[in-house]
């Protein structure tokens, strides 16, 4: 299960002109789901995320997490994060899960962060979206659940 994650002032989720979902501080997480994933995968990446120490404290050091600051969080599922591009000119994504597993674990992953913070918007699963957001900073990490070692 991959991830990337941005420290943001605020984020939102349009499908059209239309909003769907929205954020103020926290974390926009774009989350890919790979063949073979597994909930444990979604349980170590939620645990992960929500306690990165990557806001600042009084002292202007990222020590803080989410939950420190009591933050938002904003999932949105994206299947291209799993693209292979080593190879010719267009993505591969045959390592990415099929949709319907995708899901599964998808809401699993926004289950288990849901358990610990208040507020958890989500994008709409398979749907052409727009993402606005302002990244402080900008900060943006990358987490892989099978690169824990």
């Amino acid at each position: 299960m991959r991830s990337v994650v941005q420290r943001v002032d605020r984020a939102k989720v349009l499908i059209g002109d239309q909003q769907i979902s929205g954020i103020g501080r926290g974390l926009l997480v774009l989350l890919g789901i790979e063949q073979g994933d597994r909930e444990s995968d979604a349980v170590y990446l939620a645990e992960k995320i929500i306690n990165l120490r990557i806001f600042e404290d009084e002292n202007g050091k990222m020590n803080l997490s989410l939950l420190d600051i009591q933050g938002e969080m904003l999932v949105v599922s994206q299947f291209t994060l799993l693209g292979d591009c080593r190879r010719g000119r267009r993505p591969s994504f045959t390592i990415a899960e099929s949709p319907d597993r995708a899901r599964i674990l998808c809401d699993h992953f926004v289950i288990r962060t849901r358990e610990k913070i208040g507020h958890v918007a989500e994008g709409t699963f398979q749907a052409l979206m727009f993402i606005e957001l302002v990244n402080n900073g900008p900060v943006t990490m990358l987490l892989d659940s099978r690169r824990i070692f």
